[in-house]
């Protein structure tokens, strides 16, 4: 089983001591090419088009990777990424830069894929390590137009209302950003920020106050962004929220979507709630590729990093040609 992917014997040890599982997919009616039904995310974790895009690409052509889970790192999925066992590839990423030179050779290797692409201007003191607004605005551009707006959708997410980022703020901000994407994009997700123990003490270190932790984004702002979607021809859509919020103009959805990927691809993917996700999470069910603690943005509100100390260790450990993003040992 491992010699599929040629792992190193360091490797091969510490996973003889694991609990091994294969992932390659399950019976559905799937595309034209094979009967897999298999949704890879990459990676809600962290980002991996920006930071491990050698990485991917490596284990893509290598035809698998390996993944811990991040409760029993003992316990490791062994994950298809052969186009036949791929039915739809999900990028989740601020910074889409170093995989724009390999978007051709996803193409010509069969895969399909879709973008959920991050843009904001929230202050230094909350997204430290993030692009610029402008350059990522222009990198939103770029890849849309070399893939189809409809393949790249825009995340305005998560919310919070702070005493440096109020509603008017965000209005701003918004109103800007929506303006540059017009014909770049179709969609528009947002959603309020989930305040984690870690989260919470990293904005009280700071002297910052999320004044909507626990609360629904204000009505007056979810109009307002409804309406400046509209009239930019994007749907908005919100993203695992308790409550109902149609009233203001915008439906729940879903980031990682069958019935876009069947409307967008052509591909019929099972329908099913991913279980691994929060009960307010409307996705379908995906692979992530990716592990905790290894982003380097430094964002207050990241429920992936616990310790951004941390990240950077394991970002000096990555090894682009191992195959897990962090090595086991």
């Amino acid at each position: 089983m491992f010699s599929i992917y040629r792992l190193p014997r360091s490797s091969i040890e510490v996973i003889g001591r694991a609990r091994l599982e294969t992932v390659r997919g399950a019976q559905c009616k799937g595309r034209g090419h094979g009967d897999k039904d298999m949704i890879i995310s990459a990676s809600r974790r962290t980002d991996i088009p920006a930071f491990y895009t050698p990485w991917f690409m490596n284990r893509l052509r290598a035809g698998g990777c390996l993944v811990p889970n991040p409760f029993r790192p003992m316990q490791v999925s062994e994950v298809s990424l052969k186009s036949e066992d791929v039915d739809v590839i999900v990028f989740w990423t601020r910074h889409a830069v170093p995989l724009l030179p390999h978007l051709r050779e996803l193409e010509e290797r069969g895969y399909s894929f879709y973008f959920l692409y991050t843009l904001m201007n929230n202050p230094r003191v909350m997204d430290p390590g993030c692009p610029p607004l402008k350059s990522a605005i222009k990198t939103f551009q770029t890849l849309a137009e070399q893939i189809g707006p409809d393949k790249v959708i825009w995340r305005y997410d998560p919310i919070a209302i702070t005493s440096v980022t109020d509603p008017d703020y965000h209005k701003r901000a918004f109103r800007r950003i929506a303006g540059d994407l017009r014909g770049f994009t179709t969609r528009c997700i947002i959603s309020n920020v989930h305040v984690y123990r870690k989260a919470e003490k990293r904005f009280k270190e700071k002297g910052l106050e999320c004044k909507t932790a626990g609360k629904e984004i204000p009505g007056d702002l979810m109009r307002f962004m409804a309406g400046e979607t509209e009239d930019r021809g994007m749907e908005i859509q919100s993203c695992a929220q308790t409550v109902e919020l149609e009233r203001y103009g915008v439906r729940h959805g879903k980031c990682v979507d069958d019935e876009y990927i069947k409307k967008v691809f052509g591909i019929e993917v099972s329908p099913n709630k991913d279980p691994s996700q929060r009960k307010a999470c409307g996705c379908v069910k995906s692979k992530d590729i990716g592990m905790y603690d290894t982003c380097l943005y430094g964002c207050l509100y990241c429920y992936a990093t616990g310790d951004f100390e941390k990240a950077q260790e394991n970002y000096r450990r990555h090894d682009p040609a191992g195959p897990t993003l962090i090595p086991l040992s």
